[in-house]
């Protein structure tokens, strides 16, 4: 099967060389295109890098970028049997990552999958993403919603993939502008259609971030906005609670003796909460306020607001 890959970039030139070298090295893969969406941003030299490499890409103004309606519209356009879906900030340290994240999917073992994400500085986020991406992989259907509730919807466009033609069956993402989560949008229709997603745990990539209490507050409101305008994907139930999730985070970084990690575990779990409150309020709170708390302002300003 041939494989489209999408790579949304936004003030990406400094991550264009070595992903790209990184995605034509790839090996026992046959890559139809990569194409890169370029929104555009003063001072940004991405276009220039692509020309020179004479990869594909399209430029796109701020506004008229969507998580979940850009990938979709390129998505359509691409020519390959499986899509790829990336982001700019992935780090590919192996030349058979791609084909060990969509050999599954071109097989027939599952219809979707993702990669494991590693988080390579001594952030809480270090952490987190162990717990959440393990070294053992996985298949997940609608008949683990039971014992996995929500988590069965995990699913990360920052390495996925999935055929194409199951893509077009499902309408995508229903040509939304999604605020965020679009992958998990997309996952609860994988799922409850009857199709599988593979976690590939041998098909690593690091992606390491560090974020302050205001963009961690910010991204934890959205994602409670998100699941608040999404109300059924939260039917399924929770098998994790946050605070198991505190606990692996606590003891993992003993462990390690990252004096960092533990004074901040508790106001950095604490944001976490408070946000996605509010998030699942955002219908109660002032326009003012929504705006100060979103990571997203152009998303809203053709919301209607209740106050």
């Amino acid at each position: 099967m041939t494989i489209s890959i999408i790579c949304p970039l936004y003030k990406g030139e400094k991550y264009i060389n070595k992903l790209n070298r990184a995605l034509r090295n790839q090996k026992d893969v046959n890559i139809e295109e990569i194409i890169y969406i370029v929104t555009e941003s003063p001072n940004d030299n991405s276009c220039n890098i692509l020309n020179n490499m004479q990869e594909i890409y399209y430029k796109i103004k701020p506004e008229d970028f969507s998580h979940s309606f850009t990938r979709e519209y390129f998505a359509y356009k691409c020519n390959g049997d499986i899509l790829v879906f990336i982001t700019q900030d992935i780090i590919i340290e192996n030349d058979m990552f791609l084909y060990n994240l969509t050999r599954c999917v071109e097989i027939g073992e599952c219809e979707a999958s993702f990669a494991r994400q590693i988080c390579k500085n001594r952030s809480i986020e270090r952490y987190t993403r162990m717990s959440n991406y393990p070294n053992k992989s996985r298949i997940v259907s609608k008949d683990n919603l039971t014992d996995l509730g929500i988590k069965t919807y995990f699913f990360s466009d920052a390495a996925s993939a999935i055929k194409k033609d199951i893509f077009i069956k499902l309408n995508g993402y229903d040509e939304k502008k999604l605020l965020t989560n679009e992958d998990m949008y997309f996952a609860y229709k994988v799922i409850n259609n009857g199709y599988r997603i593979k976690y590939c745990s041998d098909a690593v990539v690091i992606h390491s971030h560090d974020y302050s209490y205001g963009e961690l507050f910010k991204r934890y409101f959205d994602q409670g906005v998100f699941l608040k305008q999404h109300s059924y994907i939260e039917e399924a139930g929770s098998s994790e609670s946050a605070l198991k999730l505190f606990k692996f985070v606590l003891i993992n970084s003993l462990k390690e003796k990252n004096i960092k990690v533990i004074l901040n575990l508790i106001p950095n779990f604490g944001v976490r909460f408070i946000a996605n409150k509010l998030g699942h309020r955002y219908n109660k709170l002032s326009k003012r306020k929504i705006l100060k708390y979103t990571s997203n302002p152009k998303y809203w300003e053709k919301e209607v607001f209740t106050k």
